[in-house]
């Protein structure tokens, strides 16, 4: 097999044999991890952060990297009432609930969080998850039947499309708000219900969705609307509520979805809404209710994370002065970062041998990023992801950019 050739698509499962489709894709990722074209699945010996020490070092015998790979925006995951939170409820309660929400694993700290995650986005309740991919999955899963329509823009998160498995799915291009009412107009009375998903970051290209305009044709059309905001809360809006308090939106969506393993610092998902549409997940929503409920310790640390948000606001002021002098570095040495807008950099570079080879010359420099690469994205959009956190140091934005000017010209 011509591995250079090959790619992740190459072993989807299209009929053969589970033993020898584990086996030949052994073999090609040993291959990738030889030749130096596979920086995934690395194991730190820290935190993740602005700052990281992997497990196994470079050619030159160094494990101590900055970071661009994490999403912890804020910088919560170390911040020490957010670990002092997180070990009190540690102590109080043990270290996992032993059941699910439904029958038994649900302490009051995990209402609490509810209450605490509604209130913040001004709605009326909250269920939350395990992970924010079972938040989108279960969600989406427990509305959606054979007689409804899911429409989705073209680049929304691999959990919506799971969530979408048992219902008739649409596509629009992206951020088209044209190509969406197409389909809104062409499906008006065809299906029992018409639910729109959006994101409000992308997490790929770090762009933001026209959520006012999508708004106005939820209503037009009275399609229920679903908007994860992973990527924005924390960063965008006047309080950090995310891209819906940017539009004026935060009342105009009938659930909002989100992870707490990014601005929060922790881990597990939340969707807020009226007390009626949440009390319907709350039995029904399977990722959910057959799953044990959250750890004590990652639901206290969550809960003073949402408190910081507003406790702290240099925090954000912090990440957007990061985003700006980044984007400013980039744009001076001629970089092409797409249209990002946010703390997200897709550094475009449109070929998957070469992004490899940027990736490895950053990783032996000191620079931990990763490449994303076909069949991720489109062959020729292969990027390296950069995550900017409010935690990075001029000095580090620095010495990245030097390096990025360097590997352009050269690799």
């Amino acid at each position: 097999m011509d591995y250079q050739r090959v790619s992740l698509k190459d072993f989807e499962n299209v009929g053969q044999p589970i033993r020898q489709r584990a086996k030949d894709f052994f073999l090609y990722s040993s291959y990738m991890t030889e030749s130096r074209q596979n920086n995934y699945r690395l194991a730190l010996e820290s935190g993740t952060g602005a700052s990281i020490t992997l497990h196994q070092k470079n050619d030159f015998g160094k494990n101590k990297f900055i970071g661009f790979v994490s999403n912890d925006y804020l910088g919560f995951s170390h911040h020490p009432k957010v670990l002092e939170a997180g070990r009190d409820a540690l102590y109080k309660y043990g270290a996992g609930s032993g059941a699910s929400p439904l029958i038994g694993g649900l302490l009051d700290i995990h209402q609490n969080l509810e209450h605490k995650i509604a209130a913040f986005f001004g709605r009326e309740d909250a269920i939350t998850f395990t992970s924010g991919f079972g938040t989108n999955s279960g969600v989406l899963n427990a509305i959606l039947g054979e007689s409804d329509l899911a429409i989705l823009d073209m680049f929304v998160h691999a959990s919506v499309i799971s969530g979408c498995s048992k219902t008739n799915v649409k596509r629009f291009l992206h951020n088209d708000i044209v190509s969406l009412e197409r389909i809104l107009e062409n499906a008006s009375n065809n299906y029992a219900n018409k639910v729109i998903v959006v994101d409000g970051v992308y997490s790929q290209d770090g762009d933001i969705a026209p959520l006012n305009e999508i708004c106005i044709l939820a209503k037009r059309y009275d399609a229920f609307l679903v908007v994860d905001d992973a990527h924005g809360i924390g960063i965008w809006g006047d309080t950090g509520r995310g891209v819906l308090e940017s539009f004026s939106a935060l009342g105009l969506v009938d659930l909002i979805t989100g992870t707490f393993s990014k601005t929060f610092g922790s881990v597990g998902g939340y969707a807020v809404g009226n007390k009626e549409i949440i009390n319907l997940l709350k039995y029904f929503s399977n990722e959910n209710i057959f799953s044990a409920a959250a750890t004590p310790q990652s639901t206290g640390s969550i809960i003073k994370a949402i408190d910081l948000i507003d406790e702290e606001p240099f925090w954000k002021s912090r990440i957007w002065e990061n985003i700006t002098y980044f984007k400013g570095g980039l744009e001076s040495i001629g970089i092409d970062f797409g249209k990002s807008n946010s703390a997200i950099f897709p550094i475009m570079i449109r070929d998957n041998e070469r992004a490899m080879k940027i990736a490895d010359f950053l990783y032996q420099n000191g620079v931990f990023v990763n490449p994303i690469l076909y069949p991720a994205v489109p062959k020729k959009q292969s990027r390296l992801r950069m995550s900017i956190l409010a935690v990075h140091t001029i000095e580090q934005l620095d010495k990245t950019l030097n390096l990025l000017e360097w590997a352009f010209k050269k690799q």
